[in-house]
């Protein structure tokens, strides 16, 4: 199967560009074979509908294949931003490719989480790239006997840690941003953004089978 984009480089001074026409590119209904009979052998015929099928090829092509424009990985780079708009994808338009294809497909989950702290955790991963560390006040219990205690803190909040490896380098406003979109709507919040938490130092188990010190030492 063709395909109606071509993918090249721009020359210099010139922006860069993603469409064009794929060179040669053969309609699959050429025009002479649905001509009469009658013109059929006409040179003259045949040559004029082949320009027509310059014309008519790429957009036969693109019907053709018209549910992969509308699919997030398939999607040529400008139709994924409009896409975007379409699901509501809240995009700041200076990530990569890879990253806007990924926004785009998963745009109806999120909105479906919003105000949870998996939908806040998931659109914090997909801005920044790293999972957060979410604290809130809410909690659940069980009790099996009456008058048990209340979970959780009863003064509402949220407090969200992303640890990323050069904090300096991530906007604070634009995490702020991020979360008070997602998170639950009565809940005020706090932000932090730190370094990697430090690992853990290895475990190492006493071993009872090393010699012992000589006594007097």
């Amino acid at each position: 199967m063709t395909t109606p984009l071509s993918f090249s480089k721009a020359t210099p001074g010139t922006p860069a560009s993603y469409r064009g026409t794929v060179p040669d590119l053969r309609s699959v209904h050429p025009l002479g074979d649905q001509l009469p009979g009658v013109y059929a052998d006409d040179d003259f015929a045949q040559r004029f509908v082949e320009g027509l099928d310059v014309v008519l090829a790429p957009l036969f092509n693109v019907l053709d294949c018209l549910d992969a424009y509308f699919m997030p990985a398939l999607a040529p780079e400008d139709f994924v931003d409009w896409l975007a708009t379409w699901v509501g994808a809240e995009l700041e338009g200076t990530e990569a490719l890879p990253v806007r294809r990924y926004a785009v497909a998963t745009a109806v989950g999120l909105h479906r989480l919003r105000g949870t702290s998996q939908g806040l955790r998931g659109a914090l991963q997909l801005a920044f790239g790293v999972s957060p560390e979410i604290t809130e006040s809410g909690g659940a219990t069980w009790s099996a006997r009456p008058l048990g205690g209340f979970p959780g803190s009863p003064r509402p909040g949220l407090h969200v840690t992303l640890r990323v490896p050069d904090p300096a380098a991530v906007d604070t406003h634009r995490v702020r941003a991020v979360v008070a979109a997602a998170r639950p709507a009565h809940l005020p919040f706090t932000v932090e953004v730190t370094g990697p938490a430090a690992a853990p130092s290895p475990y190492v188990p006493d071993n009872p089978y090393a010699p012992s010190a000589p006594e007097g030492t």
